[in-house]
């Protein structure tokens, strides 16, 4: 859900505010790539939990979540439109240019524009969202991610880029520094951003939380298994087991190895202060 997305929604909710009718979104659980290609990396960036909030917060009266599976891939286009068509009682349909349907992608906006014409539907062809002189799409989002410019991806969803992990028992070495940290177990499907620290929002059931955080393989002790860890500022207590969202607002730097301990923990105090003063009024 970025801009692209969210422009939209917003023309769909106004036309069906013209025609007295429901604005009803359709999405795809699991992602489309996680069935036709499972061994691909990690690139979904949200849940399905998130993108239904998301497309409600945009405008969507309703969302419709087609359960993607092999028998669903392999729909002609004819046949995935009349399981749209099923979903409700369709009278406008808004997509993207480059909207395809069916297996192997047969469908498309002409195939479409076709079915309307014969089934008494209309169709809308939103040009693309342009942002910073450039296309705005999942994309182009993806790759600022992976270069860790979490800013700039954040201008193009509209908001920070966030996920939901479950606190886990880590070796403790943070509190062993000075800095207790929680570590997080991420879903696997998810896309992570460059390794490195950041200044970020952590939330869950006891409130929002300014956060310091290292996502890597922490050299200074060998490296290893790629890890988040976050330092939540003016927070003490247990969080083990509870669900946490962390939303990434700014890369601090990169994760490098330190000659000791007691160096890392004291750049791990610059880095809190600088969150510190990152997030202070946001």
């Amino acid at each position: 859900m970025h801009l692209g997305h969210r422009a939209l929604i917003a023309h769909l909710g106004r036309g069906a505010r013209n025609e007295q009718a429901a604005a009803v979104a359709a999405t795809f659980d699991p992602l489309p790539i996680q069935v036709l290609a499972p061994g691909a990396p990690a690139s979904a960036l949200s849940d399905i939990h998130d993108r239904v909030r998301l497309l409600r917060e945009a405008g969507a009266d309703a969302v419709v979540v087609f359960r993607f599976d092999d028998a669903f891939a392999r729909l002609s286009a004819d046949e995935f439109v009349d399981r749209v068509k099923g979903a409700c009682d369709v009278r406008r349909i808004v997509v993207g240019p480059d909207f395809h349907f069916g297996r192997r992608a047969e469908g498309d906006v002409e195939k479409l524009r076709e079915r309307g014409k014969r089934d008494g539907f209309v169709v809308d062809v939103l040009s693309p969202i342009q942002f910073d002189g450039a296309i705005v799409s999942s994309t182009r989002i993806r790759n600022l991610l992976l270069a860790g410019d979490v800013e700039a991806a954040a201008r193009l969803l509209g908001r920070p880029y966030s996920i939901r992990g479950w606190v886990v028992h880590g070796d403790k070495r943070g509190r062993a520094l000075g800095f207790p940290t929680i570590n997080l177990a991420l879903p696997q499907e998810r896309l992570l951003p460059r390794d490195g620290i950041y200044a970020m929002w952590a939330e869950m059931g006891e409130g929002r939380f300014k956060a310091a955080a290292s996502l890597g393989v922490r050299p200074t002790f060998g490296g290893g298994e790629r890890v988040l860890e976050a330092y939540l500022l003016d927070f003490s207590g247990e969080l083990y087991g509870e669900e946490v969202e962390v939303a990434f607002v700014k890369r601090l730097r990169d994760e490098i190895a330190f000659a000791s301990p007691a160096e890392l923990s004291a750049q791990i105090a610059r880095d809190v202060d600088e969150s510190r003063r990152i997030l202070h009024g946001l």
